[in-house]
C-alpha cells in the first residue's frame, strides 16, 4: 500500500480532528476571497460609472489664473484665457482624435476618411425662463444621444431648431410638461421632451439646439465644452489628450479616467487595508493549524513509532504529514472560497453602496493555492517533530 493511500484512509478516519484543521485555513481563505471578490466588484463598478458617463474625454477651455503683484503688494489673481472655444475647431479635435483611435485599432478595419469618434459640443449659458434663473444648454441631439446612451426622454429628441427639452426638476420648477411652449430670450420654443431622472446637473437644465442656441444668446461660432466619447474603452485616451492639448493653442482635453483617478486611489487604500485585515486572519489561522498539527503528533506518537519499528523512515513521516496538510488545504480552500463569495455577498453592499457583487471563478484557483500554501507551511514544524519521535519513546506511551 502506498504512502498517499496510508494517509487518505487515516484522514478518513479521522474525520472530525481533519474538519477542525481545515477551519482555521478556511477562515483565512475566505477573508482573502472576500476581500478580492469585493474589490473586483468594486472596480466595475467605478469602470461601469465611468461608462455611463459617457465621453472618454472632456475639452475645456484653458483658463489660468495669474498672480498679480506691484511690488510687495499682492494684487489678486487674474484669470487669463478665454470662457468659449471657437467652434471651427472641433474639425481638428475630430481629426486627431479619429487618426489616434484609427491607429491603435488598425484590426477593426475602420474605413479611411470615415468619422469615428462621437464629438458633443455644448455651450452654457444662465438665463430666465417665466422669471426662474435657469441653465440653458446648447446641444447637438444626435451627437448627446449617441454618448448619454443612458438618458430616457419622455417624448422626443429636438429634431427642428425651435424645439427643446428639459430635466425633470426644471420641468417641476416650471411646470412643464411635452407639448407646453415656453419663452427663452425673446424667442418661444416647444417643449417636446422631459429628460428623465438622472441624479445630476442634467436634470436642472433646458436644452436647447447648438446653432439656435448660439444665436439667441450672440454667441455664434462657440462652445463652452465638447464631450468625446472614443470607439473602446481601451483606446489612448490619455495619448489623444496629450495629442489635442499640444496641437490645438486654447483648449484643455481630459482624460475622463484621470478625473476618476482619485476615486480609484481611495478604493485602493481601501483594499489594501481590507486585505491587510485578511492577511491577519490568515495567519491566525496559519497558528491554529500550527497548533492543531502538533496536537496529532502527541496523539500519534505510537503510531509513528510502530511505523518505524516496520521501517518507515524519517522522509516517509515528515511526508505523511505533508500529505495530510495537503488535504486540509484541499477542504479549507474549497470550502474557503464557497464562504468568502457568500461573505463578499453580504459585505460588498455595506462598503460599495449599489454594488454588484458576482462569484469570481477565477479565483478558486487562487484560494486553493493559497490554502495548501498555508497547510503546508503550518505542518513543517509539526512534521519535523514527528520524525524525530523514537521508537523507545513511543513504546513507553503505550
Amino acid at each position: 500500500m502506498r504512502l498517499q493511500e496510508v494517509v487518505f484512509k487515516d484522514a478518513m478516519r479521522r474525520r472530525k480532528r481533519l474538519s477542525y484543521t481545515a477551519l482555521g485555513v478556511m477562515v483565512g481563505v475566505a477573508a482573502v476571497i472576500a476581500v478580492m471578490t469585493i474589490a473586483n466588484a468594486g472596480e466595475e463598478k467605478i469602470y461601469e460609472e465611468l461608462d455611463k458617463y459617457g465621453a472618454n474625454l472632456v475639452v475645456s477651455p484653458s483658463i489660468s489664473d495669474v498672480g498679480m503683484q506691484l511690488g510687495n503688494l499682492d494684487l489678486g489673481n487674474l484669470t487669463v484665457g478665454d470662457n468659449y472655444i471657437d467652434d471651427t475647431k472641433l474639425p481638428e479635435i475630430r481629426r486627431i482624435t479619429d487618426d489616434a483611435i484609427r491607429e491603435e485599432a488598425k484590426f477593426l478595419g475602420i474605413p479611411e476618411g470615415e468619422p469615428i469618434a462621437t464629438i458633443a459640443p455644448k455651450l452654457y449659458v444662465n438665463t430666465e425662463i417665466e422669471g426662474t434663473p435657469i441653465i440653458a444648454v446648447g446641444f447637438d441631439p444626435e451627437e448627446e444621444a449617441a454618448i448619454k446612451t443612458w438618458w430616457e426622454i419622455t417624448g422626443r429628441y429636438p429634431e427642428q431648431e425651435n424645439e427643446i427639452i428639459v430635466g425633470q426638476t426644471a420641468a417641476e420648477l416650471l411646470e412643464i410638461s411635452p407639448g407646453d411652449t415656453v419663452v427663452v430670450e425673446e424667442h418661444t420654443y416647444s417643449v417636446v421632451g422631459v429628460l428623465g431622472q438622472t441624479g445630476s446637473e442634467d436634470d436642472y437644465e433646458v436644452f436647447i439646439p447648438l446653432e439656435s442656441a448660439q444665436s439667441i444668446f450672440n454667441k455664434s461660432g462657440l462652445v463652452s465644452s465638447v464631450d468625446i466619447r472614443a470607439l473602446c474603452n481601451g483606446c489612448p485616451v490619455e495619448m489623444i489628450a496629450d495629442s489635442l492639448n499640444n496641437a490645438i493653442p486654447g483648449i484643455r482635453a481630459v482624460a475622463v479616467k484621470q478625473i476618476a483617478s482619485s476615486e480609484m486611489g481611495l478604493m485602493d487604500k481601501m483594499n489594501d487595508f481590507l486585505m491587510a485585515l485578511a492577511s491577519i486572519t490568515l495567519v491566525v489561522g496559519t497558528l491554529g493549524v500550527v497548533n492543531t498539527m502538533t496536537s496529532s503528533v502527541h496523539e500519534r506518537v505510537r503510531d509513528i513509532g510502530i511505523m518505524k519499528a516496520v521501517g518507515a523512515s524519517r522522509r516517509q513521516i515528515v511526508s505523511m504529514f505533508l500529505y495530510e496538510a495537503v488535504i486540509v488545504g484541499l477542504l479549507g480552500g474549497v470550502i474557503g472560497y464557497i464562504a468568502g463569495t457568500l461573505l463578499s455577498y453580504l459585505v460588498g453592499p455595506l462598503i460599495f453602496d449599489g454594488i454588484a457583487v458576482n462569484y469570481v471563478i477565477e479565483l478558486l484557483p487562487a484560494a486553493l493555492g493559497i490554502a495548501i500554501a498555508v497547510a503546508v507551511i503550518a505542518s513543517v514544524y509539526p512534521a519535523f517533530r514527528a520524525s524525530q519521535i523514537k521508537v523507545a519513546d513511543s513504546m513507553r506511551s503505550m
